[in-house]
């Protein structure tokens, strides 16, 4: 696999590290990581919406119908724990986006379930349907 060389900069055109996630609703989900998680929306397409980060896109691409029919999401959506991938955010503060989390329809743990790792608040939670996200954020006092 060939990478980009270390001394050539980053263009606009170039590939942005990222992942591509199947969604039953792309909506309810493209309103929780732009909302809540502060991506910015720069491709819509009928069966697919990319978001980006400054060194992160997130392709969101929907289920076909026929295997949409089979996904059942809980309501409340129930994490979809048994993955082995979670994606990981960064937050300014988590307590905001906790907030804005259950606004689109999505939940980040309690306070009392956040823990420190390498030098940050974490936070796990999940989607509208049940994808585990964590939430990093800096030290500070108030969070």
């Amino acid at each position: 696999m060939e990478s980009m060389p270390a001394n050539r900069a980053r263009t606009s055109r170039d590939p942005k590290p990222g992942a591509v996630l199947y969604a039953k609703d792309v909506a309810r989900v493209r309103a929780f990581y732009e909302h809540a998680l502060g991506l910015e929306v720069v491709d819509v397409g009928a069966d697919h919406v990319v978001l980006e980060a400054a060194a992160f896109q997130l392709v969101i691409i929907e289920i076909p119908r026929a295997l949409a029919a089979s996904v059942a999401i809980d309501d409340p959506p129930r994490r979809r724990t048994e993955t082995p991938i979670k994606l990981v955010f960064p937050a300014r503060r988590i307590g905001e986006t906790r907030d804005a989390a259950l606004r689109c329809g999505g939940e980040l743990n309690p306070p009392e379930r956040e823990w420190d790792f390498n030098g940050c608040r974490v936070c796990d939670g999940h989607d509208p349907e049940g994808n585990v996200v964590q939430v990093r954020a800096a030290h500070t006092i108030d969070r």
